[in-house]
């Protein structure tokens, strides 16, 4: 249940803080926290490591919910059979300085693991563990179109709270009943003021306004990909990228049982990018989409077309608008030229 109203709380930077600090004693803490220079989403022991006054972590909190490698099952064989021990993910979670763009791509994250079909049990227990605090963004970064694909920089509406930056601390809004619930244990001083508004204008193009279908044959894949690298950075900081592969590997001596006849091993998951070489090669080695144009063209054609029809998205594209895969690109594929190419 949503309870958003234009009325929200002040409070200042010491008493978001000392909040912080209460929330990481009983809860794994997630915030903007910097890695050898590297601004990441990172587990954090209390405020005084979180990087504040941040910008956009270079990775999304996609990583908080669908981790990079997970174990989903430990496989253990013996002369009595195969034992399958399940490893579901335990305890909460709160991510603070969530941006609303990382908090739509969860969001367009549910229509696959959650809310059609077979529900994901590992995602599902970690979507159900976590609360978002967001923060909304002073202004939109150089790269950043959000508000072309339905976003905002202040976009509430994904959160389970929000923080705003104002003058003297943070206007909070309790946007869910979870969020409601985890404001109550937060001191302040009670003061009130209207709901800040932030500068949503943007040059790109609406995906929305391009006739997709149309552009399936055209040559522009071809010129296009040449830049191409395949190296799939796109696809891991994206926020949205779900495509992923299932192995299985043999466990190390010490980690197995140690019993005579007893062999262990795990079933790992690992994100996969549909813009590798080799990405859904059958065992006789046929690749479905051999040619950079066929594996960009797809990229794009998911994004915009293909997971809007297939969850029922309607005008909802897999797109945030973060800019992530236009500043990580090392050759310049910029989804912003594509979306003007294909609009002219």
């Amino acid at each position: 249940m949503t309870v958003i109203s234009n009325q929200c709380s002040v409070i200042s930077q010491a008493e978001l803080a000392a909040w912080l600090d209460d929330l990481a004693r009983t809860r794994t803490l997630i915030a903007p926290h910097e890695v050898a220079g590297v601004l990441l989403y990172r587990p954090v022991e209390g405020s005084q490591e979180i990087a504040w006054g941040f910008a956009r972590p270079v990775m999304s909190v996609k990583e908080a919910y669908f981790p990079p490698t997970e174990r989903l099952l430990t496989i253990e064989k013996s002369d009595g059979g195969i034992k399958l021990n399940e490893t579901l993910p335990e305890g909460e979670q709160v991510i603070f300085g969530v941006r609303p763009c990382d908090a739509r791509g969860v969001k367009i994250l549910d229509a696959l693991f959650l809310d059609t079909g077979a529900v994901d049990p590992y995602y599902a227990r970690r979507r159900a563990n976590t609360t978002l605090i967001g923060l909304a963004c002073k202004e939109m970064g150089p790269t950043c179109f959000c508000t072309s694909v339905g976003g905002a920089p202040d976009e509430a509406s994904d959160m389970d709270v929000m923080l705003y930056e104002v003058e003297g601390g943070y206007a909070v809004e309790a946007v869910t009943e979870k969020g409601k619930v985890l404001l109550q244990t937060i001191d302040h001083g009670g003061q009130t003021i209207e709901k800040p508004i932030v500068n949503r204008q943007s040059s790109v193009v609406n995906p929305n306004s391009i006739s997709w279908l149309s552009h399936f044959d055209d040559e522009y894949w071809a010129r296009m990909s040449e830049r191409c690298l395949s190296c799939r950075a796109c696809a891991y900081v994206c926020p949205t990228c779900r495509c992923f592969i299932v192995r299985d590997e043999i466990l190390p001596f010490e980690a197995a049982t140690g019993r005579p006849g007893t062999g262990q091993f795990e079933r790992i998951r690992c994100w996969d990018s549909c813009e590798g070489e080799n990405y859904r090669r059958t065992a006789g080695g046929h690749r479905p989409r051999a040619e950079k144009s066929e594996r960009l063209r797809n990229r794009f054609f998911c994004k915009f077309y293909y997971y809007s029809e297939q969850y029922g998205l309607g005008q909802t594209s897999a797109c945030t608008g973060c800019g992530r895969c236009v500043d990580v690109c090392p050759v310049n594929v910029d989804i912003t030229e594509v979306l003007a190419d294909l609009a002219a």
